[in-house]
Formats: structure tokens, sequence, C-alpha cells
């Protein structure tokens, strides 16, 4: 007859080594890596962006200039608007430009935040009315775009294109 014994330290340690290993195999799996690890230089601009601050009109426009955009000095409009619980099409695609530049709208579901247009004067390679949208809640930016006053114009991110 064979007879093994364990001591209580022994199943002690291979214990916090099975822990440890699958805590470091769980970093592994779950943490993404960045293929692209080059980062240009609108990137870093982005980056710096503060979107606090946008509970004063004047941090409003400092908001727009920081991606070098030149606005009206007032919004031609601010309006109360609620984020609807769905989305539907029109709502889905718009939330996709909102994650392009890193923001996401599906957090606010339900919530009412103000939109402040402003008319922007130096959009360069465009003859019509272009203005820039802001979302705001409780003083941060929550989304925006820039985009054509025209019906058939454009929409994009607060990046210029």
């Amino acid at each position: 007859m064979f007879i093994y014994s364990v001591r209580a330290a022994t199943v002690k340690f291979f214990a916090i080594m099975f822990v440890g290993i699958a805590a470091l195999v769980a970093l592994i799996l779950f943490i993404p890596t960045n293929a692209n690890s080059v980062v240009d230089a609108n990137s870093m601009a982005a980056a710096s962006v503060k979107y606090d601050g946008a509970d004063t009109n004047e941090g409003r426009v400092e908001f727009l200039k920081s991606f070098g955009y030149e606005v009206s000095q007032e919004p031609t409009e601010e309006r109360q608007v609620t984020i609807p619980e769905k989305f539907d099409t029109v709502f889905d695609g718009y939330n996709e430009l909102q994650k392009e530049q890193g923001l996401d709208l599906a957090k606010y579901k339900r919530k009412s935040v103000m939109r402040y247009t402003y008319i922007v004067t130096n959009y360069e390679g465009y003859d019509g009315t272009v203005l820039a949208n802001l979302l705001v809640y409780r003083g941060c930016i929550i989304g925006g775009d820039i985009c054509s006053e025209a019906a058939d114009g454009f929409v994009h991110g607060f990046e210029k294109k």
C-alpha cells in the first residue's frame, strides 16, 4: 500500500501559484493591445482637449477653439433635448459618429441634455453655413458634431477632416 501525505503549506503554495498564473493569463487575454502604436499629431491634440467646463459660454467657445474653429460668440440656439431610451437607425448612426471621437451617448439614455448650436466662421472648403452642435450634460460635453446647414450637406465629428 502506498500512502502519500500533503502538508497544508504545500496546498497553500500550489493554490497561490494557480491563482497567480490564472491572473497572468487573464491579463494577457483581456487587456487590449494597440497594433497601431504610432500616434499622430491630431490624436495627441484630441487627447489634450478638456470636455468639462462647458457650463459657461466661454468654456464651450474655448472647447471649439481647441479644435481650430472660430465660432459666433453666442450660440444661435440653446435647446433642451432628451436622449432617447431606444435608439432608432438615425440615432444609432449619430452615436457611431460620437464613438469615433471617443464619446458614447448610450450612457445618457433618458437624460435631458442641453444642445448649444454655434455658427462656425472659419470653415475652409465650404461656402455655405457651417454649424457646431454641442451636447452638454452637467457641465461636460458628451457629444456633438460639425455640420452644414444644407439638407444635402455633411456631418462629422469635432476634428477637421
